[in-house]
């Protein structure tokens, strides 16, 4: 039998609450847009679009308007004095309140940030893989590989286009870049290694 491999994951109670509420990271991703200036939800929206904040952080489009209210409920953002009542949920400008600045600061100490290692699709499929049909496992790497080609292409492109608009390498966005680069090309390393290796490909001994 394979002996399986632990890990240790922090501790949930770690996330942060607001009135007993668990702010998720929509949530907090939200705040902090809405802390730079005030937007409404279709801003919102546009600028995860922009950014491509949606790269690294699960905020979908009906996510962003059910935070919305939620944090206007909890009393962390509030709708601003332009704001018209006919307006709906896409068109009310809201902004982060100082209860809400401080919600986030404390989110942002919380040790699961640090800690927490999130659970990846291929290497799960990896796992199950004996119970595929024949010659799906090299169907799946060769898949894996073009797709990480393609995602690298697009990481380098974004690189040179943030590196442009900063001005200089010293930003949050392009350590973020650099480190997804080097993973892609990690990744794609040890593709090679398993390509050449899969042929002597055998299950467990005990």
């Amino acid at each position: 039998m394979v002996k399986r491999v632990k890990q240790k994951v922090a501790s949930d109670d770690s996330s942060p609450k607001s009135g007993g509420v668990r702010l998720t990271t929509p949530d907090l991703v939200i705040l902090s847009l809405l802390a730079e200036r005030p937007m409404h939800g279709y801003e919102v929206n546009a600028t995860l679009e922009e950014r491509e904040i949606r790269e690294w952080a699960p905020v979908s489009r009906p996510q962003i308007y059910y935070s919305l209210e939620k944090l206007v409920r909890l009393g962390l953002i509030r709708v601003t004095a332009e704001d018209q009542p006919s307006a709906g949920p896409e068109r009310r400008v809201v902004e982060t309140t100082a209860a809400g600045r401080d919600q986030l600061a404390g989110a942002l100490e919380a040790s699961h940030w640090s800690t927490t290692r999130v659970h990846q699709p291929f290497l799960i499929w990896m796992a199950l893989s004996w119970q595929a049909r024949r010659g799906i496992f090299d169907r799946q790497v060769k898949r894996r590989r073009q797709f990480l080609n393609e995602q690298l292409a697009d990481q380098k492109s974004t690189l040179a286009d943030v590196l442009k608009d900063v001005g200089h390498p010293f930003h949050e966005a392009v350590w973020m870049l650099k480190l997804t680069i080097a993973e892609t090309e990690t990744e794609l390393r040890w593709l090679d290694t398993v390509t050449i290796e899969s042929a002597k490909r055998a299950p467990a001994r005990r």
